[in-house]
């Protein structure tokens, strides 16, 4: 029996590399010479440097950058030393997280400090960046990115913008000849689930400009600011793609990359699986086994325990979705290629207790399904199932 463990993490309970210790302590006590393989997995979002770095055996590395408010933090991202691969949360950086909710500021929050993660990569030797994209604090579509690596944004007197997106309503120039040369020969890969464009009633400023505090007349300007920044881009490169897939995620950091520095665009998921070799590892696999701490219908629109099944059913493997909660609208799945969904924390169970238990109840949960596919029934048809 092969079976690939390849959940996410369980937020604020156990990250995805814990999960997988989790599912095959649950494995061993029922199969104990059982092949598991454990794929650490992510989407793009947090955590996806810690699953990379332990299913890649890579390396952390912190950093002292500044936070969207430009005060100083440290930040971590990972580096795969044989792979020369950086990976980077962009919201490690410059999350919504790293500003208390009074002292959110959309208007000049920068991206500042993800340039300076993505710069400290370089040195050391990285040519290959994979950048999660999401929890953004910023609206200020990746220009305090691009000045931490040496480009300037200028008003008409030539005076460099002060940061965030706001004032990009006063910009006239760029000047990307200090942009770090080593950028030409690097290759970026963005890991996102946003499509949205940079611009109008979909894009970045509207959709998820409120998130960050933004009003009515702040979303106004945002959105105004940034389609000044498309026609000074567009003047200054030849071109500019406002309108792709994307280009919006992150308040706009995916224009950057995109536009600027030619990264390439794909849901996180297909990117994080791609990276540790989740193909690869379900050859000849029995099952796999998958989750993260919340399922609901949802986790069908790109979330990572949809993207193993999808990996799975390509493998002939089956498999099974375990999560601390199991909404009613997630029996969906089951009629798309998920064998059995299992709720590993009782009904009632108090949220504190449920997260501290996470990695036992799990292991518990992992060991009752062994013992369920060792019955006559052995799972032929698909089911829900509490711990």
């Amino acid at each position: 029996m092969k079976i690939v463990l390849a959940p996410d993490s369980f937020k604020e309970s156990m990250t995805a590399s814990q999960a997988v210790a989790a599912l095959r302590d649950g494995v061993h006590a029922v199969w104990p010479d059982a092949e598991c393989v454990g794929v650490p997995m992510a989407d793009g979002g947090e955590g996806t440097v810690d699953a990379v770095v332990d299913a890649l055996d890579g390396e952390r590395i912190t950093v002292d950058v500044t936070d969207p408010l430009g005060r100083p933090v440290r930040a971590k991202y990972g580096y795969i030393p044989d792979r020369r691969l950086a990976v980077i949360e962009m919201a490690t950086a410059s999350g919504l997280e790293l500003v208390a909710p009074k002292d959110r500021d959309v208007l000049r929050a920068s991206t500042f400090g993800v340039g300076q993660l993505m710069s400290s990569a370089l040195d050391h030797g990285a040519t290959e960046l994979l950048i999660g994209l999401g929890g953004s604090a910023t609206n200020d579509a990746g220009t305090g990115m691009l000045a931490a690596l040496g480009a300037t944004f200028a008003d008409a007197h030539g005076v460099a913008l002060p940061p965030g997106g706001a004032a990009l309503a006063q910009l006239h120039h760029i000047d990307l000849a200090g942009l770090d040369p080593r950028l030409t020969d690097v290759r970026i890969r963005i890991a996102s689930d946003v499509t949205a464009p940079l611009l109008g009633k979909s894009g970045a400023s509207a959709v998820f400009g409120p998130q960050k505090g933004a009003d009515a007349d702040d979303v106004a300007v945002l959105d105004m600011a940034l389609s000044r920044l498309v026609e000074v881009t567009e003047a200054t490169l030849g071109r500019a793609r406002p309108e792709l897939p994307g280009a919006g995620a992150a308040g706009g950091l995916g224009f950057a990359l995109l536009d600027f520095l030619g990264a390439e665009c794909r849901p996180g998921v297909e990117v994080i699986a791609e990276t540790v070799g989740l193909e690869q590892s379900l050859t000849g696999a029995d099952w796999a086994f998958t989750g993260e701490g919340s399922v609901d219908a949802q986790t069908m629109l790109g979330k990572t325990p949809f993207g193993v099944v999808q990996a799975a059913r390509r493998a002939g493997a089956r498999v099974v979705i375990f999560a601390g909660r199991v909404a009613p609208d997630a029996d969906v799945l089951l009629a798309n290629g998920v064998d059995r969904l299992v709720a590993i924390t009782a009904p009632g169970t108090p949220i504190e207790q449920a997260l501290r238990d996470g990695p036992v109840a799990l292991a518990r949960a992992a060991a009752q399904v062994c013992r369920d596919l060792t019955s006559p029934t052995d799972l032929t048809s698909p089911a829900r199932a509490d711990s």
